[in-house]
C-alpha cells in the first residue's frame, strides 16, 4: 500500500520529464528521388578545337608562405600554399583554389590528385593549410576562413600567367558553408565546384546526417531520438553560434556551379539540397548549374573507406570535373546534359523544424550537471567510507557505517544496478557513434545491429525495476520513521533531534553512514532523471 503509490509517483515524474523533453519526429517525406537526364556523366562543350584534359601538361609544384590574419581577432596563422603550375600552357591561364572540408588538412596532404589533374589541364592551382587559428570544430570562424581563401585567390590572380577574371574555387563538404561567404565577399570569382555540399544550416545538416546514419547503423529509435534532443539545445548559451548559420542564399549560387554527389554518401541531403541550390541559383538569375552523381561513391567521391590513404576517385569524376572547369573557365556552351549520372536518393527529410529550445537546455544542463557533481561527491564519500570500514575491521572498532534495516545492502545493490544501466547505455551509444563514423568513411553497415538495438529496451526494463526497488527502500524508511514517531502529529519533542544526532537513527547509526546513504541516493536518482531527459522513460 505504501510502495505502490511511491512507485507511481517516481515513475510519473520520470515519464513527465521524458515527455516534456521529447522532440517531434520529422522524417517525412521519405524516399525522395531526383531523376537525372542521362546516366552518362561526361561533360562536353561546343568548341571548335580540342580542349586540354587530364595529362595535357606537365606539372610543377612550389610552396610559398602567407600570414593568414583572422579579421575578428587579429590572430595570425602562418600558412603554406602549394602552388601547382602547368608547364608550357602559355598565358591568361585559369586558376583554382581548393577549400578544405572538416578536419585539419594541410597544403601537402589534401587535394593532391585532383589539384594535379586540374593543373595538368592548364590550371594554376593553390592548396593552402587549413586556417584554424585557435578555433576547434565547434568554433570555426567561417567568415574569417573565407577571407583567407580570398587571400589565396588573390595570390593566384597576381601571377603573370593567370587571367585574374578566370579564378574559381573547389569546395568540399564543410567548406561549402565557407564558400557561401567567399562568393558574397568576392564578386569576381569565376565558377565553383561543390563536392557534397552542406546546403542547410549546421543544426539541420548534422541532424539529418546523424538521424539517417543512426537508422542505417540499425540503432534503436531511442538512440535516434537523442540526436534530436542534442540538436535542439540552445548552443548560443555557450557561445557556439555556428550551429544556426544560414548560408544558402541566392548570392552563394550566383556563379556557374558544378555539384557532385556520390550515391553512397550518407552525410548529405542530396534531393532537398540540390533542389535548394537550383532554387537559389535561379533566384540569382544563374541557370548555369550542373549536377554529376556517381554510383558507389562516398561523401568525398572516393571508392571505399575514406580513412584509407590512396583511395581513388569514383568512376570518371576526375575527368568530368576537369572537363567542366576547362570549358566553363573559357566561357563555352555546354553541350552535354546538365543533370547526369545516378538518380539522387534521400531516405528521410531534413528535420528543418529543429530549433533552439532554451528551457529544455537549462533543464538538461541542470540535471546533467547536478548528476556529475553528486556522482563525484558520492564517489569521494564512498572512498572515505571504504577506508573507514577497512580500518575499523582491522582495529575492531565496530561498524564504520552502521546501516540499519538492510538499508546498506539495498543501497549497494541499487547503486550497482543503476551504474550497470549507465554503462550499458553509454556502451550502446558509443557503439552507434563508431558505426556512424565507419559509415561516414564509406564502410557498409553491420548485418547485426547488436547492442545498438537491444541495449535501449534492456535499460528501460531495468530502470523500471530500479524505480520499484527505490520505492521499496523509501517505503521502508517511512515505516522506520513512523516507528520513531516522526510521522505523528504533533511531532514528539526531540524526535527530529534524536534522529539527526543518531540516537534513534532511521538509516544508519553513524554520521558517515547517513552521509553516504543520502549522497549516493541523490546521485542515483539524478542518474535516473538524466535517463528521463534522454527519453528512456518513453514507452
Amino acid at each position: 500500500m505504501v510502495s505502490l503509490p511511491i512507485f507511481i509517483i517516481l515513475l510519473g515524474i520520470l515519464m513527465v520529464a521524458s515527455n516534456n523533453t521529447r522532440i517531434p519526429t520529422q522524417n517525412d517525406p521519405r524516399a525522395q528521388t531526383f531523376a537525372t537526364l542521362t546516366a552518362d556523366t561526361q561533360v562536353t562543350f561546343d568548341s571548335p578545337e580540342p580542349l586540354p584534359g587530364v595529362g595535357t601538361y606537365k606539372v610543377t609544384s612550389r610552396h610559398i608562405e602567407i600570414d593568414a590574419k583572422r579579421p575578428s581577432t587579429g590572430e595570425v596563422q602562418r600558412i603554406r600554399v602549394n602552388i601547382r603550375e602547368p608547364q608550357g600552357a602559355g598565358k591568361n591561364l585559369p586558376g583554382m583554389v581548393f577549400m578544405h572540408g572538416a578536419g585539419y588538412g594541410t597544403c601537402d596532404n589534401s587535394f593532391g590528385d585532383i589539384a594535379t589533374s586540374m593543373s595538368s589541364a592548364g590550371f594554376v592551382t593553390a592548396v593552402i593549410d587549413k586556417p584554424v587559428w585557435s578555433t576547434n570544430d565547434l568554433t570555426r570562424d567561417y567568415p574569417g576562413s573565407a577571407a583567407v581563401y580570398d587571400q589565396a585567390i588573390n595570390v593566384i590572380r597576381d601571377l603573370d600567367q593567370v587571367d585574374a577574371h578566370k579564378v574559381g574555387i573547389y569546395a568540399t563538404s564543410e567548406s561549402t558553408w565557407i564558400s557561401s561567404y567567399l562568393v558574397a565577399m568576392d564578386h569576381d570569382i569565376a565558377f565553383q565546384i561543390l563536392l557534397s555540399p552542406m546546403v542547410f544550416s549546421p543544426r539541420h545538416a548534422v541532424a539529418f546526417l546523424a538521424i539517417q546514419n543512426f537508422a542505417l547503423a540499425g540503432a534503436n529509435d531511442g538512440y535516434q531520438a537523442i540526436v534530436r534532443r542534442i540538436l535542439s539545445l540552445d548552443m548560443g548559451m555557450f557561445g557556439l553560434t555556428n550551429i544556426d548559420l544560414h548560408t544558402a542564399t541566392p548570392q552563394a549560387y550566383s556563379i556557374p556551379t558544378l555539384v557532385a554527389y556520390g550515391s553512397k554518401d550518407v552525410m548529405t541531403a542530396q534531393v532537398q539540397g540540390f533542389k535548394d541550390i537550383l532554387d537559389q541559383a535561379h533566384r540569382a538569375g544563374n541557370w548555369n548549374v550542373s549536377l554529376r552523381s556517381y554510383p558507389v561513391a562516398n561523401h568525398v567521391l572516393r571508392l571505399g573507406d575514406e580513412a584509407q590513404t590512396g583511395t581513388p576517385f569514383a568512376d570518371d569524376y576526375e575527368r568530368d570535373a576537369v572537363s567542366w572547369a576547362v570549358g566553363t573557365s573559357r566561357g563555352l556552351t555546354q553541350t552535354s546534359e546538365p543533370i547526369a549520372g545516378a538518380p539522387l536518393y534521400q531516405s528521410i527529410a531534413v528535420p528543418l523544424g529543429l530549433h533552439a529550445r532554451r528551457a529544455m537546455t537549462i533543464y538538461g544542463m541542470l540535471v546533467l550537471g547536478l548528476m556529475v557533481i553528486m556522482m563525484l561527491v558520492a564517489a569521494i564519500v564512498g572512498v572515505i567510507a571504504l577506508i573507514a570500514h577497512i580500518r575499523n575491521r582491522i582495529t575492531h572498532r565496530g561498524p564504520a557505517l552502521g546501516f540499519q534495516y538492510r538499508f546498506g545492502g539495498s543501497l549497494l545493490m541499487l547503486t550497482i544496478i543503476t551504474m550497470a544501466c549507465m554503462l550499458l547505455f553509454v556502451g550502446g551509444l558509443g557503439e552507434v557513434v563508431l558505426a556512424v563514423v565507419h559509415l561516414s568513411w564509406g564502410s557498409a553497415p553491420q548485418e547485426d545491429a547488436g547492442m545498438m538495438y537491444w541495449s535501449w529496451p534492456v535499460v528501460q526494463i531495468v530502470c523500471i525495476g530500479v524505480v520499484w526497488a527505490w520505492s521499496r527502500v523509501f517505503a521502508g524508511m517511512i515505516e522506520v520513521a513512523s516507528m520513531r514517531g516522526l510521522l505523528t502529529w504533533p511531532v514528539k519533542r526531540g524526535t527530529i533531534r534524536h534522529i539527526v544526532s543518531g540516537e534513534e537513527p532511521v538509516v544508519a547509526t553513524t554520521r558517515l553512514g547517513r552521509v553516504l546513504f543520502w549522497t549516493t541516493t541523490v546521485a542515483m536518482l539524478l542518474v535516473l532523471l538524466s535517463f528521463s531527459f534522454w527519453g528512456l522513460f518513453l514507452f
